[in-house]
Formats: structure tokens, sequence, C-alpha cells
């Protein structure tokens, strides 16, 4: 499922990296209710492109009947797992840091380092190192296993945002652009080791609630990661310390959880 989920993160995350670049496009040639109409015409062709070619996966067998007692129990079951839940909350203080970049990234590059038009680039290539990251995941992870993989790349971020903050700090947060991409790049890699992992691991003792448990996982995961997402955002001063430290906080963070959760297991 690792190995699966990598894969399926290594494709998703092409989507910011070509946003950006796709957005400018259409408004050289078109005014901004371009963007809409490209949004009605992708979703079309999504919907008709499922409705024919993507089956039911779930056999009949194995279906269960629609029922909030059974919604609730499931839903109870993947709050009280230690494993599920520690792992969702993990996943949450990860996607917290990756928000708090996107939150952030317009005010450093375009602000305070003053890229302008250039933005879309330096952010396409470092969305891009998530995408080799989790490329790299599905190749290691049948090797080495989920558990050895996402505590080498917890532990990465962890020191690897704690030594930038230190550099950041003596200064005065405007670190040169190219040491900033040169972290942003490592940690990426790192987020990317950690995205499909942290979901797999959250689902690997919910197969038999598959359905629900995702649903649940997903939203908690969401939820922790807008509240702190964006509050590293609304903390920016100007400097990068805020996001710097917001990554090395919630790291560590994400380390203590996945502590907790190995010893439930």
């Amino acid at each position: 499922m690792a190995r699966i989920m990598s894969s399926v993160m290594a494709v998703f995350i092409l989507v910011p990296a070509l946003a950006p670049g796709i957005g400018q496009l259409i408004l050289m040639v078109a005014s901004w209710r371009a963007i809409f109409g490209l949004f009605l015409a992708v979703a079309s062709i999504a919907l008709v492109w499922f409705a024919i070619r993507q089956p039911e996966t779930l056999s009949a067998a194995r279906r269960a009947s629609f029922s909030l007692r059974r919604i609730a129990g499931a839903v109870r079951e993947v709050c009280v797992h230690p494993v599920a839940l520690g792992y969702t909350i993990a996943a949450g203080l990860i996607f917290g840091a990756l928000v708090g970049y996107l939150t952030s990234a317009a005010q450093i590059f375009q602000g305070q380092y003053g890229l302008g038009e250039r933005f879309p680039l330096y952010f396409a290539a470092l969305a891009l190192a998530i995408g080799v990251a989790s490329w790299c995941n599905s190749r290691l992870v049948m090797h080495y296993g989920m558990r050895l993989l996402s505590g080498v790349a917890v532990v990465g971020l962890g020191a690897l945002s704690v030594g930038f903050f230190a550099i950041a700090l003596a200064t005065g947060g405007h670190p040169p652009l190219w040491a900033l991409m040169a972290y942003f790049g490592a940690a990426f890699f790192c987020l990317g080791i950690l995205f499909g992992n942290f979901n797999a691991l959250a689902m690997e003792p919910l197969g038999h609630i598959a359905g629900v448990a995702a649903s649940v996982v997903g939203s908690l995961t969401t939820f922790i990661s807008l509240l702190l997402g964006t509050l590293i955002g609304r903390s920016y001063d100007g400097t990068v310390l805020p996001l710097v430290g917001g990554f090395a906080i919630l790291a560590l963070a994400a380390m203590a959880v996945m502590c907790w959760a190995e010893r439930g297991r």
C-alpha cells in the first residue's frame, strides 16, 4: 500500500508544479473567467471518464449495509486505535508544515526575495522534490519497510529544520536564496517520503472498514493541517523564521507522535 500511495503522490504532486504555469498561460490569452471554464471542462471530462472506466472495487459479498450505527462504530474504531490515530495525527502535522509553506511561499519568494514572475519556477522546482521523493519511496519501501523509512525521514526533517533555523536566526531571518532553496529541497524530499508512508501506516490496521477509515483519516489530517498551517502562515513577519521554526516544531511533534503510536502497536 505504501508503494502504491507513493506512486499516487508522485503523480499528484505534479498538480502544484504545473498549475501556476497553466494558469499563467491562460491569463496570457484570455481573462480570469477562462480559468473557471477550464474547471468545468476538466470536471466534465473526469465525470465521463470515471462513469465509463472506473468499476466498483468492493465485491458484493464484502459490502456492508448502510446504517448510522455501523458508520459511527467505524469512526470510533479509527479514533481509539493507537496506530491509526497516531499516524493520522502525524500525517496532519506533516501536512501542516506543507500548508504553512503554501500560505507563506508567495510572501517569501515574491516579497522578501523579489522573484516576481519567476516565483512559479521556484515553486514548481520544490514541488518536484516531493514528487521525486515519492517515486524513490515507492522503490525503497518494499526493501526497507514503511516504518524505517518514515523514521529516517522524520528525524532528517527535524534535524534539517532545527539546523537551518539556527542559520536563519544568524542571518536575521534572511538567509541567501540558494541556501533557502537547498533547505526546502531537502525538507520537501523528507516530506515526500512521509506522505505516502504515514497514510498507509494509518490505514494498515483498518482494511475491514477501509472506506469509512479513509474518510476519517483524510478529514482529521486535513483539519489538523489547515489549523496548524494557517497559524504558521499568519505568523509571517517578513522573515523565514516562522516557517522554518514551524517545520522544526511540527517535525519534532510528528516524531513524538510516531513513537507513541509504535508503543501502542
